[in-house]
């Protein structure tokens, strides 16, 4: 558990307003934390770990939200990335049922917070995932061609990806926002891009890629080349690149281990209100 404290307090005299964030979670009462307060949260979620590292990603790109349950001595905090991801610290028996009620997506949190969210969404599913670290002397294939770092032009390309792969980018908030970032590698072939990667988690020691192509490209080795782009861009940031997929994805499984990506971990996410990805 966290040191005990106040959110704020090293400003004296801020507060945080007590406004109920739209949408997100219901009940009293819930506090969203400014982003110049968010920092202080940073001891709930240390030690930093490879996986899904929404906390960070929230303070690194501007985009998502951070809530806590009250501002002296805080029992829960939530942070809530792009595009429905979220983590849960605390003690889930804290909060009610109607006060998780608006989550709806998948959630990063540890097993004793399973019940507490059954309680207010009971089809919960387990989502098992492996996650993999690259090791500082596995060496990336040569530059691809195709693959280049994506611009603020690239805005029309990138918003003509598949439906079923356009979900790369909502940890950042959308086209616009990723590009800006410029931390997206695409390979484009015959105009368009098809295939994308990029740190779907931004951390402070480690980057989690995400990494998508379009059905009808695959098996071309274009994954395995704009990942290879990313992982240049994480290690000259000095963190450690990681991979994080489902057992059974067999294709994710292929590209990560060429890659030399090597098992780290088991984990699970709980996805709520939401079905599992096929």
């Amino acid at each position: 558990m966290p040191p005990n404290g106040c959110i704020g307090s090293e400003r004296p005299g801020s507060g945080i307003p007590v406004a109920r964030p739209a949408g997100l979670v219901h009940g009293d009462p819930v506090l969203p934390v400014p982003p110049d307060d968010r920092p202080a949260l940073r001891p709930w979620f240390d030690p930093e770990r490879p996986g899904p590292l929404v906390f960070e990603q929230v303070l690194r790109s501007g985009v998502g939200n951070c809530w806590v349950d009250r501002l002296h001595e805080p029992r829960v905090v939530m942070a809530a990335a792009g595009g429905g991801n979220y983590a849960l610290r605390g003690d889930p028996d804290a909060v009610a049922p109607d006060e998780l009620a608006g989550i709806e997506g998948m959630v990063d949190a540890a097993p004793q917070w399973l019940p507490a969210l059954r309680r207010s969404a009971p089809q919960t599913l387990v989502w098992d995932r492996v996650i993999a670290t690259l090791p500082a002397t596995a060496a990336m294939p040569p530059p691809h061609p195709a693959v280049r770092r994506l611009t603020p032009a690239d805005a029309a390309l990138l918003s003509a990806l598949p439906a079923d792969i356009a979900w790369v980018h909502e940890t950042w908030g959308g086209v616009d926002e990723v590009l800006a970032a410029g931390v997206a590698h695409g390979a484009l072939v015959d105009g368009a891009i098809v295939s994308v990667a990029l740190p779907f988690y931004l951390g402070r020691a480690h980057e989690d890629l995400g990494v998508v192509t379009a059905a009808e490209h695959r098996r071309r080795g274009l994954s395995a080349a704009c990942a290879a782009a990313v992982v240049a861009d994480v290690r000259a940031r000095g963190n450690v690149p990681t991979w994080t997929t489902s057992p059974d994805n067999a294709g994710s499984l292929a590209v990560a281990r060429r890659l030399g990506f090597v098992h780290h971990d088991d984990d699970v996410l709980y996805a709520v209100r939401i079905p599992i990805p096929g």
